[in-house]
């Protein structure tokens, strides 16, 4: 079935889920501080300028070293937007004094320290125990990403290793005191692990080289090995992220060799990820399927399909080299490609198990509506959003009695700053999702077939 594009069955389910889900979103007005929050969004995304000038500052804001610094950083991107809106005139205005500038310092560091904590959960695992148990209590799972990019020295990826293991430990010891919930603990396949942990190849290596995979898959290989072990002891599941394409073949053989060696062949639970963005992206999922059906393992490998978070830069990066563009640059092409991966994923089922992780409304819809006009049950499909910007999706889709989890970014601001730059960038692109649903694009344009 999973060449049947746009059939009318499934459309019509699609839309009557995209109907019930929209509905179910929670009202912005009754939450002041996130109406706040899409304010300021609506007026980043509605001007370039402004926009590169705020990810500017946030950039470079963890090395500002007072508050003085901080406002001088501010009001220099801020004066090369050339029509501000009248907040900013105040903030210039401020900037011309030392008293103005402390306390525009102050108040941007708390604005960048707000918008932080919308999509870090804590800077530590067991300080972001309380938000995981209330995701639980309101029925959404979770997965932890310890923040922090690429490595560039074996010291750090050592650490990274030891975050991750003590990550392990600390949701482990917490989740058994968490109460029941059948919709996120199983599905037809069996138990799912309350522990879920989300890890990055190249914050486990300092040696990721396209042209030197071995290098890197193998020194990689001497840290994820016992995070796997310690994952299956302890009845946690572990998901390595892809991230740029440079890095994707060292981490799909570095998956795939790891977990058929025979000690992992009971466990523990473990996934990776697609990313729909890539034009290569159908042979990537030939290859996953084809190593999923021959592979002993007795827990399914969990497959997360993502859109991508790394467009800008495998687009620069393209063209600074005068390479083919990787990824699709149109958005619609994107969008079909993910249907298509969608419908090929849960066709494949039970060599896998989907996760669809997509904050855009017509792509979840027609997750759930393929899997049930193809004969699916609801528990067989896990959704996925992002904290701080699938939050009211995923309150949605808990509602409506579907198996959500939140990615939820754990570290300091740091080692945050990329994937929050990544995160704004994201929410205020002028094609996306949420920068549509923001405008008030009409719900039946938002479930329109790409």
């Amino acid at each position: 079935m999973s060449d049947v594009e746009h059939d009318p069955g499934v459309e019509a389910e699609l839309n009557e889920v995209g109907r019930a889900l929209y509905a179910s979103f929670p009202q912005r007005s009754r939450n002041p501080v996130k109406a706040l929050d899409a304010r300021a969004m609506e007026l980043a995304s509605q001007d370039a300028e402004l926009r590169a000038a705020l990810f500017r500052f946030v950039d470079v804001t963890p090395a500002c070293r007072s508050l003085d610094d901080l406002a001088r950083h501010l009001s220099g991107y801020l004066n090369e937007v050339d029509a501000k809106p009248p907040p900013l005139e105040v903030a210039m205005r401020m900037a011309g004094t030392k008293p103005g500038r402390t306390a525009l310092g102050a108040a941007a560091a708390g604005g960048v320290r707000h918008m932080a904590h919308r999509f870090i959960v804590g800077d530590s695992p067991r300080k972001a125990l309380g938000i995981l148990r209330e995701l639980w209590e309101g029925g959404a799972a979770s997965t932890v990403d310890l923040l922090g990019e690429a490595t560039v020295t074996e010291a750090e990826a050592d650490r990274y290793a030891a975050r991750c293991a003590e990550a392990l430990d600390t949701i482990a010891e917490a989740a058994p005191r968490w109460p029941e919930r059948p919709q996120l603990e199983a599905d037809s396949l069996g138990p799912l692990p309350r522990a879920n942990l989300s890890v990055k190849v190249s914050a486990l290596t300092p040696h990721i080289r396209p042209d030197a995979p071995a290098l890197g898959r193998d020194d990689a290989a001497r840290r994820m090995r016992p995070l796997l072990r310690k994952a299956r002891d302890l009845g946690a599941h572990l998901h390595i992220d892809m991230e740029s394409l440079d890095a994707l073949e060292t981490t799909m053989d570095l998956i795939f060799e790891l977990l058929d060696e025979d000690e992992f062949r009971e466990g523990p639970s473990a996934g990776l990820v697609l990313q729909a963005y890539l034009r290569e992206s159908p042979n990537q999922l030939d290859s996953i399927l084809a190593w999923a059906r021959q592979s002993p393992r007795k827990p399914p490998l969990v497959v997360r399909l993502v859109k991508g978070a790394y467009w800008d830069h495998e687009i620069v990066e393209a063209r600074q080299h005068g390479w083919e563009t990787p990824v699709f640059e149109v958005k619609a092409e994107c969008d079909r490609n993910y249907e298509q991966l969608t419908r090929r994923l849960l066709d494949a089922r039970p060599a896998v198990r989907v996760a669809i992780a997509s904050h855009n409304l017509r792509s979840i819809s027609h997750a759930i509506a393929y899997n049930r006009h193809s004969g699916g049950e609801d528990r067989d499909l896990e959704l996925q959003v992002l904290r701080g910007l699938g939050d009211e999706l995923g309150y949605a889709l808990a509602a409506q009695g579907q198996r959500v989890r939140v990615y939820c970014p754990v570290g300091d601001l740091v080692a945050g700053m990329a994937y929050l730059v990544r995160r704004l960038l994201e929410n205020t692109s002028n094609e996306s999702f949420l920068h549509e649903q923001a405008m008030g694009v009409p719900l039946e344009e938002l479930l329109a077939a790409p």
